[in-house]
């Protein structure tokens, strides 16, 4: 095999992967980019997740893209870890319809009818009609279905490049006694393995090894083992894509992982124990591609098979390995404290939802005081710590607003219908509270990127400003937590020293770029933190507002807001003097 083979082989897998990967992005999109949601409400129960995995994946040609797809939902708290394993289940089984299609390659010419239907022709005419679709159709939808059929003959283009590359070893000695070596189970699994994490795609490998039937020189125990490592192989990409995942997004990945190896060792042992007790006679029996493809499917078949009744177990397997912390444990039993039982029950399904927002209440503390602190001394544990609570409490927020809607259908009184809507109100500004944390946190990201440096006066009054913003935020949740309309009144006070801070530093920083003490480009970064600081105070004082409407003496939101002269109130001065003098440069 000389370079201009290894050159057409490696162009040969090019092409492949590239033509795959144009057909399953176009299939997705005539499927309606709906895929995913279809895959998510429909895997309920094991069967159905098996039969949505085995559909999907034949539709997208990739197993490894249903699976990290499925991770994204447990990694999300969409989806439950027991539910996921029977999907993952059902892609191993259907990324094997890809072998099928390229054994279309296997049809041959000749001078009769059937050349007509030959590979060649049948991958022109399927170019043809595509390109036309492409280039000339109107409609996008049309436009898709000749990315399906584009994307289809450059797979078969570059299946055939394959082939034709590795045809000229069908003569050579060495090529054949490598091939015999892999007749070794644990050597043809390994090489299985290596090849598919290095192409990260099972599809291309079992590809590569159809092209190689055609050279007849791989025999039924040379491909079995190498079959079985392509399978173990392809969980690679599935494990990168849970890295930074939460622990049920690894458990789902991981789950891939040992499905593949277990199924390769029970699979393996059973058949290689019984080939010694009977001594199969097909064991030396050439390949083609229709037999590759062939075998490929039953041996995925007889996994899942084997696997799905034991889908508990390794649920439980999964867990041990990965171990909740203790955080995600006491986020899992906030979550099942929201029972759909009690809804039957209002004030226990509201005395339940009060608890889960006190524990999201204080994750959002949490998360403003983790920015504060990066934004004034960096630290990658922190900015990592400020972006998993974001996304811990956009998983709070999506729970208890479904389960709190719930409520609303139910016969309420009208004080639980007040603190319903009081409750659906508080979660946005929590959830949004955490989101200016974020931004916070990539605005610092940004400074340390760019090497940001303000000037001392600058540091100097984007701290007094945080201490502001500190104890607002710490006194808000304080107030909601323990329902202290007393606190909450030296709430808006605060704020309304929050606000003129950021006028006045905002000013003053116009005035340091324009005697060029700050640059331009320093000045974007430091009006978008102001902008989160002065957001999270205005959610705090949002938050205060309802804690005050629902007080004995009823003042209504629009009341307190729409008040002319309650900055001149005698308790407002007093506590807008006190946060003023505490609050200047």
């Amino acid at each position: 095999m000389d370079f201009t083979n290894i050159i057409s082989l490696l162009g040969g897998v090019a092409c492949f992967l590239f033509g795959m990967s144009v057909m399953g992005d176009s299939l997705k999109k005539v499927a309606g980019s709906k895929m995913e949601m279809v895959l998510y409400k429909l895997a309920g129960n094991p069967v159905k997740g098996i039969l949505l995995g085995t559909g999907v994946t034949a539709v997208i040609q990739s197993s490894s893209a249903t699976s990290v797809m499925v991770v994204g939902f447990v990694n999300s708290g969409m989806m439950k870890v027991r539910q996921a394993i029977g999907v993952v289940l059902g892609a191993i089984l259907g990324t094997s319809i890809t072998g099928w299609i390229l054994a279309l390659n296997s049809i041959g010419g000749g001078s009769s009818v059937a050349s007509y239907f030959s590979t060649e022709v049948l991958t022109g005419v399927v170019a043809l009609f595509g390109i036309i679709l492409w280039m000339f159709a109107k409609k996008t939808s049309s436009k898709n279905v000749g990315g399906i059929m584009m994307g289809f003959a450059v797979l078969m283009y570059g299946m055939s490049m394959m082939s034709g590359s590795i045809a000229p070893l069908r003569e050579d000695p060495k090529f054949i006694d490598m091939l015999t070596s892999f007749s070794n189970p644990i050597l043809g699994v390994l090489v299985g393995l290596l090849i598919t994490a290095v192409i990260q795609s099972a599809s291309a490998a079992v590809g590569i090894l159809q092209a190689l039937a055609m050279t007849g020189a791989v025999q039924f125990d040379m491909a079995f083992p190498i079959l079985m490592g392509i399978g173990i192989g392809a969980s690679v990409p599935v494990m990168l894509s849970a890295l930074g995942a939460s622990t049920n997004g690894k458990r789902t990945a991981f789950v891939y992982l040992i499905i593949d190896v277990l199924g390769a060792v029970i699979v393996g042992s059973l058949f290689y124990i019984l080939n010694a007790i009977i001594g199969f006679s097909f064991m030396h029996q050439t390949m083609t591609m229709v037999a590759i493809a062939l075998t490929n499917t039953l041996y995925r078949l007889a996994v899942v098979i084997i696997l799905a009744p034991a889908i508990g177990l390794l649920e439980k397997i999964v867990i041990a390995i990965f171990p909740e912390s203790e955080e995600a444990a006491a986020e899992q039993a906030d979550m099942d404290r929201l029972e759909s039982r009690f809804l039957n029950h209002p004030a226990l399904a509201i005395a339940q939802s009060r608890t889960v927002i006190d524990s999201m209440a204080e994750k959002t503390l949490e998360s403003v005081k983790e920015a504060l602190a990066i934004r004034q001394e960096f630290s990658k544990t922190g900015l990592k710590r400020v972006l998993e609570l974001e996304g811990v409490i956009d998983r709070y927020e999506d729970k208890l607003g479904t389960y709190i809607f719930k409520i609303t259908s139910a016969n309420l009184d009208d004080e639980q219908s007040r603190d319903v809507n009081k409750y659906l109100r508080v979660l946005s500004d929590f959830e949004r509270m955490s989101d200016h944390a974020r931004n916070i946190g990539e605005a610092v990201q940004e400074i340390q990127d760019k090497k940001v440096n303000f000037s001392a006066m600058a540091d100097k009054e984007l701290r007094v400003l945080e201490n502001a913003i500190g104890d607002i935020t710490d006194m808000t949740i304080k107030a909601f937590i323990n329902n202290d309309r007393t606190l909450a009144l030296r709430i808006e006070p605060l704020e309304e020293v929050v606000d003129d801070l950021c006028d006045e530093i905002k000013a003053n920083h116009i005035e340091r770029v324009s005697r060029q003490e700050c640059t331009l480009e320093n000045g974007f970064v430091f009006n978008d933190l102001l902008t989160d600081y002065e957001r999270i105070s205005d959610h705090c004082s949002n938050i205060a507002v309802d804690i005050i409407e629902s007080g004995p003496e009823g003042i209504k939101l629009h009341e307190y807001h729409m008040k002319h002269d309650y900055r001149s109130d005698e308790e407002f001065q007093k506590y807008f003097s006190e946060y003023k003098e505490k609050y200047s440069f």
